[in-house]
C-alpha cells in the first residue's frame, strides 16, 4: 500500500485504537456480502391508523433516493415518509418505514430490488435514531498482509483475535472507538462536511456550487458533468449532460436557471434530512478529529479524567445528553467505576452554539481541534435557513458491540464478483484476490457504524470499506 488515504484525512477518520497489522481486505465486493437488519422499536398498530407501517428490504439502494422514488409511486411528498436511519447503499438492508399513504397503495408498489412487507396501520411516526440498533452480517474478502501478499484463514483469525484482545485491554470489553463512519460524509465524494462549512457561514452560493460540482471518485459521466459546471457555471447545457440519477443536482440547476442568484432556494431543493446532514457531517469531522487528538495525546477514551463531561447510558445503549456531569478529582473514582460498569460514558464534542464544554486537558484538546479546523469562532447559527442552526451536542467516545462472531468462508468464483473486483487491485489498495474471506456477525446500537468497527480489524484505505 502506498500514499496517504486522502478520503480518511478529509473526514478525520485517521488512526486506530491499537497498533499493529490488520487483515486488509474489501467489504461489499458483492452486494449480498453486506447485510443489515434494523432492530426496530415497537410499532403500536391500530386498524384506524393514519399511516402504513412496512418492513422494506432494499438491495443496492441509497436510502434517500429510494424514499424519493417511493414517494412518487405513492403520489405523496417524500416528507410524508418516515424512517429511523439511512443505511449503506451497496448492501441488502431491511428496515421499517412509516408511510402516509393507503395500505393498498403501498402494497401495490413494485420497484426493482425492493421487497415490501406490510406490517399494518399505525398512528405512530418514527424519526431518525428511533430504533434499538442494527444486526450485521458482513464478509471481508481478499485479506492480505501489509506487503500485499495473500493472507490465509489461520493468520486472519489470529490477527482478529489479537486486535480484539488488545482493544479490550485498552478500552474495555466489547467496546471500540465511536468513530463516525464514511457513509455520513458521502462515499467516494465526501462533499457533505465541506457544504456544511459553507452553510454555517451562510455562504449559500458556495454551498450549492460545491454540492453540484465538487470533484469525487465517481463514474466518468458524472465527473464530466461536474467538471462542466466547475468550468462554466450554471447553464442549460449542463442539463443536457447530467446523468439521470442526479435528481437533486438537476432540481437545483433548474431552480437557478429560473431564479438566478436564489442560492438559498436552490439549496432547499435538497431533502430536509440531507440539508441537516451537511451541518451534522461537519460536526462529525470535528468529533473524529477529537478522538484522534485524544489518542495522540495518550488520553484514554473510555476512562474519565478530571474535566471530562460524562453522561448516562440508557437501556438501548444510547447516551442521555440532558444531564451531563463534569468530572472532578473528588468524583473521579466513583465516575470511573460507573464507566467501567457501562452506566456512564466519556463524551466528545459535536460543536454548536450552546453545547457544554469540558475543562482541563479534555477542554484543551477540544479547543485545539476547533482551532486547527478554523472553527473556534463559529457560532453555528444559520441565518439563511434557521432550522439548520445547531446548539450542538455530545457523543460517547466509545460504543459497544455484541454477539461478535467471525469465521472463514470460501473464496467466491470470479463470475459472482463485481466489476471492480475483477479489474484487480488498484494502486494504493490493500487486498489480494486469493486472500482469506472472513464473515463477521455482530450487533451495534443505533448511531454506531459497522464500517468503523471492521476498520479496526482491517486497517485498509477507506475506499475498501
Amino acid at each position: 500500500m502506498t500514499g496517504n488515504d486522502t478520503l480518511a484525512e478529509s473526514i478525520g477518520l485517521v488512526g486506530y485504537s491499537t497498533i499493529g497489522e490488520g487483515i486488509g481486505g474489501v467489504l461489499k465486493a458483492r452486494v449480498q456480502d453486506f447485510r443489515v437488519e434494523e432492530i426496530s422499536a415497537k410499532i403500536s398498530l391500530d386498524p384506524k391508523g393514519r399511516f402504513t407501517a412496512a418492513n422494506i428490504t432494499l438491495t443496492n439502494w441509497e436510502t434517500n433516493r429510494f424514499v424519493t422514488k417511493l414517494a412518487a409511486a405513492c403520489g405523496i411528498s417524500r416528507n410524508r415518509i418516515f424512517f429511523a436511519g439511512t443505511k449503506d447503499k451497496r448492501a441488502v438492508t431491511r428496515q421499517v418505514f412509516i408511510i402516509d399513504a393507503p395500505q393498498k397503495k403501498v402494497a401495490s408498489v413494485e420497484m426493482p430490488d425492493v421487497e415490501i412487507e406490510i406490517i399494518g396501520r399505525t398512528h405512530q411516526k418514527i424519526g431518525f435514531g428511533n430504533h434499538k440498533g442494527n444486526r450485521f452480517t458482513i464478509v471481508a474478502r481478499g485479506c492480505c498482509h501489509t506487503d500485499g501478499k495473500p493472507m490465509n484463514d489461520s493468520d486472519a483469525l489470529r490477527i482478529i483475535g489479537e486486535i480484539e484482545t488488545e482493544m479490550e485491554g485498552k478500552i474495555g470489553p466489547n467496546l471500540f472507538p465511536n468513530w463516525i463512519g464514511p457513509q455520513r460524509f458521502g462515499s467516494g465524494r465526501p462533499v457533505t462536511p465541506i457544504v456544511g462549512r459553507y452553510v454555517v457561514s451562510d455562504d449559500w452560493e458556495a454551498a450549492v456550487m460545491t454540492y453540484i460540482s465538487m470533484e469525487g471518485d465517481e463514474r466518468d459521466d458524472v465527473a464530466k458533468f461536474r467538471k462542466h459546471v466547475r468550468e462554466n457555471g450554471i447553464t442549460s447545457e449542463s442539463l443536457e449532460i447530467i446523468p439521470h440519477w442526479l435528481g437533486f443536482e438537476r432540481e437545483m440547476i433548474n431552480h437557478l436557471l429560473s431564479n438566478p442568484e436564489d442560492w438559498i432556494g436552490a439549496f432547499r431543493k435538497l431533502p430536509n434530512n440531507l440539508q441537516l446532514m451537511t451541518v451534522h457531517s461537519l460536526q462529525s469531522v470535528v468529533f473524529n478529529r477529537t478522538i484522534k487528538k485524544r489518542i495522540d495525546s495518550n488520553v484514554t477514551l473510555s476512562k474519565p479524567i478530571a474535566g471530562d463531561l460524562v453522561g448516562r447510558i440508557d437501556d438501548n445503549g444510547q447516551l442521555e445528553t440532558s444531564s451531563l456531569v463534569e468530572v472532578e478529582e473528588r468524583t473521579l473514582n466513583r465516575i470511573t467505576r460507573n464507566c467501567e460498569k457501562g452506566r456512564l460514558t466519556v463524551t466528545g464534542q459535536l460543536p454548536g452554539s450552546t453545547v457544554g464544554k469540558p475543562s482541563g486537558i479534555p477542554g484543551e484538546i477540544e479547543q485545539q481541534v476547533l482551532e486547527d479546523m478554523q472553527l473556534a469562532d463559529q457560532n453555528w447559527n444559520v441565518e439563511g435557513i434557521r432550522r439548520l442552526s445547531t446548539k450542538g451536542t455530545r457523543r460517547s467516545f466509545v460504543t459497544g458491540f455484541s454477539e461478535f462472531q467471525y469465521e472463514p468462508v470460501p473464496i467466491a468464483g470470479d463470475e459472482t464478483m463485481g466489476d471492480e473486483w475483477n479489474k484487480g487491485v488498484p494502486e494504493g489498495q490493500l487486498w489480494h484476490p486469493e486472500g482469506a474471506c472472513i464473515r463477521f456477525r455482530f450487533t451495534l446500537p443505533s448511531g454506531s457504524y459497522a464500517t468503523t468497527l471492521l476498520r479496526e480489524f482491517m486497517r485498509c484505505p477507506l475506499k475498501q470499506l
